[in-house]
């Protein structure tokens, strides 16, 4: 699937990533919160816009719909069927998959209320008349759901939601590469080593990741299994976190509220 499809990241606002798929002729934009460095994208690359995905309804992924639509108006936009929009849309949840046939994939949506009650990703990969038996773990568009290192915080939904939400997640195949919307990786890994110092691999997350951003390159995509080992609000388990949070017996759902209500004010 990845060597057909090319997969960019088109900067907005202060730290907004729009994820740009393309197969070199249409193109799927996931989250478009400003229109005009989508269209410049497209232009550059002589792009006919094919497909929008909207994982939440805050400004800043979906501002840029109704311009895009009216450049092109063929478009077809999916959204959370929990949440009103103004666009024309579909609504999908966790009982639908969007085949995008054009592109030979298809996005299977999970919901993952916690950020916003309506909130769901998009779990791409390929279509199934490919092989099943490949090592491709698929693409994951999971919005203000789960960051480099973090997670969202929670605006509409509960932690038990937020914590049922990551699970989700998590259980999709450690080689699943992860794309989120904002530039949060460095700032989360400085928190996270504040409650696991000793983390190994979190030790060596930070250090590739200044390196990433010192060439000021996107410091995403993660993938689960990368997140599994480094991210906090999924190592609730972690003894090193129970000790720094003087928690040590804890339940996983305690752990995770106190580090949220911590990264809160980080």
């Amino acid at each position: 699937m990845q060597d057909t499809l090319q997969i960019i990241p088109i900067p907005a606002f202060k730290d907004n990533y729009i994820w740009l798929i393309h197969n070199g002729r249409i193109a799927i934009v996931v989250d478009p919160g400003d229109a005009i460095p989508v269209l410049e994208t497209l232009n550059r690359l002589k792009l006919q816009l094919h497909t929008i995905l909207i994982t939440h309804h805050h400004h800043d992924h979906i501002d840029g719909v109704s311009t895009l639509l009216g450049a092109f108006m063929d478009a077809v936009v999916y959204a959370p069927k929990l949440e009103k929009y103004a666009f024309k849309h579909n609504a999908v949840n966790e009982t639908d998959v969007i085949e995008l046939t054009d592109f030979n994939i298809q996005a299977a949506v999970i919901d993952v209320p916690g950020h916003t009650l309506g909130h769901i990703a998009y779990y791409i990969r390929p279509h199934e008349s490919q092989d099943k038996n490949n090592n491709d773990g698929g693409l994951l568009f999971c919005g203000d759901t789960l960051f480099g290192a973090g997670c969202g915080r929670l605006f509409e939904g509960t932690a038990t939601q937020m914590l049922a939400s990551l699970n989700k997640l998590v259980a999709l195949p450690v080689n699943t590469k992860v794309y989120c919307t904002h530039e949060y990786t460095l700032h989360n890994i400085n928190f996270a080593l504040s409650l696991e110092a000793n983390n190994q691999a979190l030790i060596k997350r930070f250090g590739e990741t200044v390196k990433l951003r010192n060439a000021q390159q996107p410091s995403l995509p993660s993938s689960i299994a990368l997140e599994l080992a480094t991210n906090p609000f999924l190592r609730c388990n972690s003894q090193e976190i129970k000790s720094t949070l003087k928690l040590k017996n804890a339940d996983s759902l305690e752990t995770f509220s106190a580090i949220r209500e911590l990264r809160n004010h980080y």
